[in-house]
């Protein structure tokens, strides 16, 4: 597996593609089938997955809806910027439209978008252009249209008024139902066939405030998604990808298990942990830690926490989550109960 496809994302992006895939009469397991993704992991906003597992739903989806143009529109019309976590709060309280515009590209990582995408700007003109050529062949054009439908909906969700743009130009083929794109962003014409999508819009007009406009409050969640990000991109290499599998394994799975699921001996997988400047053990307390936090914010009782991870008793889960946290499980799930967690 390449660095890149080992990055790991949001699940949010991926379940929502569920969501639209059983809402077209695709089945649950056929979707996710090859990918890895348990049922269970699309209903835990916390769970982070690869991008190669996000690349094998998506390939499902668009074989079992036979990738009939203008689906992934409708796709897109399932993002809104809730769903997004954290990310989706910062560009709610951003001051203007171009603010909310930088952070989204600059947390890219973090939205339900796995092209890449900047700004290029011209004077009186912006221009968001769209690199998709690392994307398989096989999803680009499903993709395309869901990401685009999903700017237009979370543009009208942010500023209930449509900003009209000056120009769409698209890599795709015309086809009839791509009138739609005209329509959601304002155009009367969409130029097809093109080496590249982009998006052109006055400069001005992105400089329109928005309603839930806040400074403290999108300071905090920029800095979220800031934090957020550094953890993922600390996690990358054969650490994160254990780390991963002992959050599907909910914390309990030894080393003999984790070296079996990555297809490398014990030995071997010390080594390389080794190399990467930790430890199994290290990992395995600090998914157990996390675990355990996010287990007791989502409104579990102690006794509940330590049954979820295997703990023979209460006391001695209490007694290591002292040791993480520097306080009784209890108190911590009195303070932060509710409290949405950082990993989205």
């Amino acid at each position: 597996m390449t660095e890149e496809l080992a990055q790991l994302r949001s699940i949010t992006s991926t379940a929502l593609l569920a969501d639209f895939a059983l809402g077209r009469g695709l089945l649950l397991p056929a979707v996710l089938a090859g990918s890895g993704i348990k049922e269970a992991d699309l209903r835990t906003p916390s769970t982070e997955i690869t991008l190669e597992q996000e690349f094998s739903v998506t390939r499902n989806v668009v074989a079992g809806i036979n990738d009939e143009p203008g689906l992934g529109l409708l796709a897109g019309l399932l993002c809104h910027p809730p769903s997004m976590g954290v990310l989706g709060f910062a560009l709610m309280s951003s001051a203007t439209l171009r603010q909310a515009m930088d952070i989204a590209l600059r947390y890219a990582d973090l939205s339900f978008t796995a092209a890449q995408h900047r700004l290029e700007n011209r004077g009186a003109q912006v221009w968001v252009v769209r690199d998709d050529s690392e994307l398989p062949s096989e999803i680009r054009r499903f993709t395309l249209e869901r990401d685009l439908a999903a700017i237009a909906t979370i543009q009208q969700d942010l500023l209930p008024m449509r900003i009209p743009a000056v120009r769409v130009e698209l890599c795709v083929e015309a086809h009839p139902i791509y009138e739609m794109f005209g329509a959601v962003f304002g155009v009367e014409e969409v130029t097809f066939d093109m080496p590249q999508s982009r998006i052109c819009f006055q400069a001005s007009t992105l400089e329109t405030p928005l309603p839930q406009a806040n400074i403290s409050t999108a300071r905090f969640y920029e800095q979220q998604c800031n934090d957020l990000m550094e953890s993922r991109h600390s996690r990358s290499g054969l650490s994160g990808r254990v780390r991963q599998l002992l959050i599907r394994h909910a914390g309990s799975a030894d080393q003999s298990r984790i070296a079996a699921d990555l297809d490398v001996s014990v030995r071997t997988l010390r080594r390389r942990l080794a190399e990467e400047g930790t430890t199994f053990r290290e990992l395995s307390t600090e998914t157990v830690g996390l675990l355990a936090e996010e287990l007791l914010i989502a409104g579990l009782t102690v006794e509940q926490a330590a049954e979820r991870l295997g703990y023979s008793s209460v006391s001695a889960f209490a007694s290591a989550f002292r040791t993480w946290k520097g306080q009784s499980p209890g108190h911590f799930g009195r303070l932060h109960r509710g409290r949405a967690t950082v990993r989205s």
